[in-house]
C-alpha cells in the first residue's frame, strides 16, 4: 500500500490563502519523530480515507501538489498497518529556521472521503534541532533529490572576468561567511549536453527549489528533471545533479558548487524467490573531486529511522561493504516492508514493498570536507501470483459452517457476502449471527478472514435421507482495495452431513439422605464419560455409588456426605447440598450436557449434653475451598478439633472452656463460641486470598427455672503470680535513600532488624536534626514530635505507607517518611555544614494497648500514616541517627550510621 502523497488516488485543492480554524473531530493516532535532517509525521491508521496535507505559515494554509512537494522537501509513504508516513525535509521552503540549528514545521491533515466516517481534521507542530551540518548533505527521495552546501565567499572575482569559472569555489568555503551583500543570481546545470545557464526565477519555475539559510545554499530538483542525467558508477545507474549557482554584489561575484547523485532501483537491485540484494556504489564518484576518499560511517534503517545491529539481526537483515559496493540483504516478507494487493484479468497478485536507508559519512582529505549522504530507497518487487484458498474447517457435530479465506495482503477489506437470496455487508452479517473476524499472520504481512455460519441459518440449505442431514452453503466473498477502491470476488461452496442422533441426558433428585441419577444413553454408539463432582466415574467409584445399567440408561446413588458433593450453605437445622454431574465426549473435547440437582438435607451440627458438653460439627463450604478444617480452632486458638480431615472438623468441649461466653436470660442461660481460623492464619491468608472468611458461630441453651443450693469456702493463695525478668537485643536502623537535589525531599526509612514477631510494631515517638552528632546540641530541628510531624514547621514531614513484598516481611517493623531539604535550615543560603538527624523510637506490643504513641494519640488525622494504627502498650524506646553531609551548591552527599 505504497500510496504516494501526491498521485495515485489522492486528491489536492490548492488553497493559497485560507484561515485556519481547525477542529480535531475524531481520535486517530498522530505523532512526530526528529530522524537527523528530516522530520517524519505518522497519521494513522488511514482505513480507507483519503489524506490532504497542507503547511500552516502565517495562520494561513497552503495544500501541497505534487509539484510544491518536489520542489519544497515533502513526500509520503504508508507502512504495513496502514499508516500514511509524511517525511519534511528540515530544510523545507516553510520551515522557520533559527541559525540553521531549529527548524519548525506546521501541517494541516483533512481526512476526507470515506463514507462509513466524517470528515477529520489534525493540526500538528513539530520543532527539530540539527546542528551537526556537514559541509555537505545530501537526500535522495523518490521524488526529489536535495543537495545542501556550507555558503560561504573564496575568492572573490570581477564580473568581467569568468563568471563559470571552473575553478572549484567550495574547496575555500571555510575561510569565511559569505557576505550578506551577494546575491544569488544564475543557476548553470551540467548537463551531457554541456553547460545550461538559468536564472533562479527560471528555475524555481521548471520545479527546482532554490534557497539560501543563515549559512547554506539549498537546492532541490525533481528526480527525472531534464537537466539531470543517468550516470553508471560502478555497474550501478544513478540520477546526476550537478550546478553552480552564481552570486553577485555589484562589482564582484563567486560562485557555489552543488553536487548529488542518487541510485534508481533497475540495474541496483537484484531479486531470488526470498531474498532482496542492493547494492549501492561504495565510492559515488559524480560526488567526490579527489581521489583521497575515506568512508567514516555507514548507517542502516527503515522508514527514515536507524536500527541497531541487534534489532538487525532479529529481523534478518545484512549490511556488508566490499572494495566496490556497499551490499544490502533484506529478506522478501519480513519486519519493515509489507504487500500490497494487485486484481489482473480478475486475479489476485502481491507485489512485496520496503523502504530501506543508507546513511553514509565520508570525506576527502584533499579538501578536508565531509558528505553525509542519505538515501530513502524504495523497492517494490515484481507482481506474486496469490491464489485464494478456503479452507472448510466445519466440524459437522457442531452445527456451524466453519471456513477461512486467504492470505490477503493489509490493503484488503471484505466489505460484504452475498448468499443466493441477499447480500448482506459484514455489520448485517453480525447482526445475523455470523461470526466474521480478521486474523494477522505471524509475522503480521499477510491477513485472512473467518467465517462462522449457523446450520440453522435460513441461507442454508438441508435435505434429509436415510437418517443423514446434509447442509450445504453457497456463499460469494465480496472484497475491496482500500487505497485504489477496486472491487474483486471470490465464491465458496461448503456441504456438510450430520447423522441424525439423539445425545445422552441425565436428570435425578433426592430425599433425606441420598441423590438419585438417571443417564439415558441416547443414539447407541454414542461415546462419552461421566463426571461425578470432579471425579471421573470409574469401576470402582461406580460400585461405591451402587451403580446399575441395563440396553437404555443406568442409574447411581450418591449419600449426601459423599466427597463429591458440595456443601453450598449451612442453616440452623439442615445443610443445603449440591452434586453436579456432566456428560462430555472426551474425543471431541467437547460438552453434551451439564446438570446439577441441589437440596436441603436434614441435619443437627450442634448437640448440647446436660453434663454441660457440647458437640459441633464444622464442615467445608464449596466458597471457601482452600480451608483446611484440620486447622480450625474455637474461640480459644488452643482448643482444636478431635476429629478432622480435609472435608470436616469435629469439635468437643465443656461450656466453661475455650472461650465459651455465657449469657443470663430470664429463664435460660446462653453459652456461645465460634469456630474459624486463628488470627496468625487469617492474616496470611488475607495476603494470598481472596475468599471470605470462616466463621461458624454455636450456641446452647440450659434451662434455669430450677435451682440447687452448693456450698463453698475459700483457702488463701499460696503464691502471688510473678513475671520472670529477662534480657535481649533489639536492633534498629535508619537509612536515607539517596542524594537529593535542593527543594526536592529526602526518604528515611527507620526498620527493626532481626525480629519474626508480627505482633510486634515499630513507632516513631521523636525525630529532630542537629548541626553536631551529639544529639543533644543546639540549634535543633523539630521533625516529629510525639508520633506527629511538627505543626509549626513550613516543611512538614510526610509519613508513606509500607505494604509488604520482597524485602518487607513485616511492614510493622518499617517506618517510612520524607522531608524537604530546606526543613533542616535556618539560613536557606548556608547549607554547607554537616547535618544530623536524631529518632527515638518505640517498639509496642499489640497485645495490650496503654496509648501514647503506641496508641496512636496523634490529633491531626491528616498527618498520620495511611493505614490503620495498631493499639500497643508494652513497649521499649530505643534512637537512631542519620548523618548528611553537604558537598556543593545543589546536591546533599549521605552518610549513615546507627546509634
Amino acid at each position: 500500500m505504497m500510496v504516494h502523497l501526491f498521485g495515485l488516488g489522492w486528491i489536492f485543492l490548492l488553497i493559497a490563502a485560507a484561515n485556519i480554524e481547525a477542529q480535531k473531530k475524531s481520535s486517530r493516532n498522530v505523532s512526530t519523530k526528529c530522524l537527523g535532517n528530516i522530520m517524519r509525521v505518522d497519521v494513522g491508521p488511514l482505513g480507507g480515507s483519503l489524506l490532504d496535507v497542507a503547511v500552516i505559515i502565517n495562520n494561513t494554509a497552503t495544500v501541497l501538489t505534487q509539484s510544491i512537494a518536489t520542489q519544497c522537501g515533502f513526500s509520503m509513504k504508508s507502512d504495513s498497518f496502514g499508516n500514511a508516513l509524511i517525511y519534511v525535509s528540515l530544510q523545507n521552503c516553510f520551515a522557520q529556521n533559527v541559525e540553521d540549528k531549529m527548524f519548525t514545521t506546521a501541517l494541516q491533515l483533512r481526512l476526507h472521503g470515506n463514507q462509513f466516517a466524517e470528515d477529520e481534521l489534525y493540526q500538528v507542530a513539530e520543532t527539530c534541532r540539527y546542528d551537526i551540518w556537514a559541509s555537505r548533505e545530501v537526500i535522495c527521495d523518490y521524488n526529489y533529490i536535495e543537495v545542501s552546501v556550507h555558503r560561504a565567499a573564496p575568492d572573490e572575482f570581477p564580473l568581467h572576468g569568468h563568471p563559470f569559472s571552473s575553478s572549484n569555489s567550495r574547496r575555500a568555503a571555510e575561510k569565511m561567511p559569505m557576505d550578506a551583500g551577494f546575491r544569488a543570481t544564475t543557476i548553470v546545470f551540467f548537463a551531457r549536453e554541456g553547460e545550461k545557464p538559468m536564472s533562479l526565477a527560471d528555475a524555481q519555475k521548471r520545479g527546482y527549489g532554490i534557497g539560501n539559510t543563515p549559512t547554506r545554499l539549498v537546492l532541490r530538483s525533481p528526480v527525472m528533471a531534464p537537466e539531470t542525467f543517468l550516470q553508471i558508477v560502478a555497474g550501478v545507474p544513478m540520477r546526476v545533479l550537478k550546478t553552480s549557482t552564481i552570486f553577485e554584489k555589484k562589482w564582484l561575484a563567486t560562485q557555489v558548487d552543488a553536487a548529488a547523485a542518487c541510485p534508481v532501483q533497475e540495474g541496483s537491485v537484484v531479486f531470488t524467490q526470498n531474498t532482496i540484494t542492493w547494492y549501492l556504489p561504495r565510492q559515488i564518484d559524480p560526488m567526490i573531486s579527489s581521489g583521497q576518499f575515506n568512508l567514516l560511517e555507514v548507517h542502516f534503517g527503515i522508514n527514515g529511522q536507524r536500527l541497531g545491529a541487534v534489532e538487525m539481526r532479529a529481523r534478518k537483515y545484512s549490511v556488508a561493504l566490499n572494495d566496490f559496493y556497499i551490499v544490502t540483504e533484506l529478506p522478501i516478507g519480513g519486519v519493515g516492508g509489507y504487500y500490497k494487493s494487485h486484481i489482473q484479468d480478475d486475479l489476485y497478485y502481491v507485489s512485496y514493498m520496503i523502504e530501506p536507508m543508507l546513511e553514509l559519512l565520508w570525506t576527502e582529505d584533499a579538501t578536508y570536507e565531509q558528505t553525509r549522504y542519505k538515501v530513502f530507497f524504495h523497492i517494490a518487487t515484481h507482481l506474486l501470483p496469490q491464489p485464494l484458498e478456503l479452507i472448510d474447517n466445519t466440524v459437522p457435530e457442531d452445527k456451524m459452517f466453519k471456513m477461512t479465506l486467504g492470505h490477503f495482503a493489509v490493503d484488503v477489506v471484505l466489505i460484504n457476502i452475498t448468499f443466493p437470496a441477499e447480500v448482506l455487508s459484514t455489520s448485517d452479517c453480525s447482526v445475523r449471527g455470523f461470526n466474521i473476524l480478521e486474523h494477522m499472520s505471524p509475522n503480521s504481512s499477510m491477513k485472512f478472514f473467518t467465517l462462522q455460519v449457523p446450520f440453522t441459518d435460513p441461507a442454508v440449505l438441508q435435505q434429509t435421507r436415510e437418517g443423514v442431514t446434509v447442509y450445504s452453503l453457497h456463499l460469494t466473498f465480496g472484497l475491496m482495495l482500500l487505497d485504489e477502491h477496486v472491487t474483486f470476488s471470490h465464491k465458496a461452496y461448503l456441504e456438510a452431513a450430520v447423522k441424525d442422533i439423539v445425545p445422552p441426558s441425565v436428570s435425578g433428585g433426592c430425599d433425606n439422605n441420598n441423590f438419585y441419577i438417571l443417564v439415558k444413553y441416547g443414539t447407541q454408539g454414542y461415546n462419552f464419560q461421566t463426571m461425578v463432582g470432579k471425579r471421573l466415574m470409574t469401576p470402582s467409584l461406580a460400585q461405591h455409588y451402587e451403580y446399575m445399567e441395563n440396553g437404555t440408561h443406568f442409574s447411581f446413588v450418591v449419600p449426601f456426605s459423599a466427597p463429591d458433593v458440595a456443601i453450598e450453605a449451612i442453616e440452623s437445622s439442615s445443610i443445603r447440598g449440591r452434586l453436579d454431574v456432566v456428560l462430555s465426549n472426551a474425543e471431541m473435547n467437547s460438552q453434551i450436557q451439564e446438570f446439577s440437582v441441589a437440596c436441603h438435607f436434614p441435619s443437627t451440627l450442634t448437640e448440647c449434653f446436660p453434663n454441660g458438653t457440647m458437640t459441633v460439627l464444622a464442615l467445608k463450604m464449596e466458597s471457601v475451598p482452600s480451608l483446611n478444617p484440620r486447622k480450625l480452632t474455637l474461640e480459644d486458638s488452643s482448643c482444636g478439633p478431635v476429629h478432622s480431615d480435609d472435608r470436616y472438623a469435629f469439635f468437643v468441649f465443656t461450656v466453661n472452656s475455650c472461650g465459651t461466653t455465657r449469657k443470663f436470660m430470664s429463664n435460660a442461660m446462653l453459652y456461645e463460641n465460634k469456630i474459624s481460623l486463628p488470627d496468625v492464619l487469617l492474616m496470611e491468608k488475607g495476603l494470598k486470598s481472596e475468599e471470605p472468611e470462616y466463621r461458624l458461630k454455636v450456641s446452647c441453651v440450659y434451662d434455669i427455672n430450677t435451682s440447687h443450693a452448693v456450698a463453698f469456702n475459700t483457702r488463701p493463695r499460696r503464691s502471688e503470680p510473678y513475671a520472670e525478668n529477662s534480657k535481649g537485643q533489639l536492633q534498629v536502623v535508619m537509612r536515607l535513600a539517596l542524594a537529593k537535589y535542593l527543594q526536592q525531599p529526602l526518604y528515611f526509612e527507620v526498620e527493626l532488624l532481626k525480629s519474626t514477631n508480627p505482633l510486634v510494631s515499630l513507632e516513631l515517638e521523636n525525630c529532630w536534626a542537629t548541626q553536631e552528632e551529639d544529639r543533644t546540641s543546639q540549634p535543633r530541628w523539630n521533625l516529629i514530635i510525639n508520633g506527629c510531624p511538627n505543626p509549626v514547621d513550613p516543611y512538614q514531614v510526610v509519613y508513606h505507607p509500607v505494604w509488604p513484598d520482597v524485602r518487607v516481611g513485616y511492614p510493622s517493623h518499617f517506618k517510612r517518611f520524607e522531608v524537604q531539604m530546606f526543613a533542616f535550615a535556618e539560613d536557606k543560603d548556608n547549607l554547607s555544614t554537616k547535618l544530623f538527624v536524631h529518632c527515638d523510637v518505640v517498639i509496642c506490643d499489640t497485645k495490650n494497648p496503654l496509648g501514647g504513641v503506641c496508641g496512636g494519640q496523634c490529633s491531626n488525622p491528616k498527618n498520620r500514616i495511611k493505614g490503620r494504627k495498631r493499639d500497643v502498650s508494652q513497649n521499649s524506646i530505643l534512637n537512631v541517627s542519620n548523618s548528611m553531609l553537604h558537598s556543593g551548591d545543589d546536591d546533599l552527599g549521605v552518610v549513615l550510621r546507627a546509634v
